[in-house]
């Protein structure tokens, strides 16, 4: 009995130690464009369920210091 939760013990902390998740980097972009207001002629878009601006061609995403250029 004893043996049986040592070798229980030590299955599990070898399992601890190996994972299967792995890091993934994204490189962000060198540049962020940020405009404080867009024009009045903007759409609302959804893309994927979330919520983007469309003007002049390009798309924008809501921050708190005003609105990113995005790329879909």
């Amino acid at each position: 009995m004893m043996r049986l939760i040592v070798y229980t013990l030590v299955f599990v902390f070898t399992l601890s130690l190996s994972s299967c998740a792995r890091r993934i980097v994204v490189a962000q972009p060198t540049t962020v464009t940020v405009v404080k207001k867009l024009p009045r002629q903007y759409k609302v878009v959804r893309v994927k369920g979330k919520r983007y601006y469309f003007f002049n061609g390009r798309h924008y995403r809501k921050t708190r210091n005003g609105y990113v250029v995005v790329e879909l």
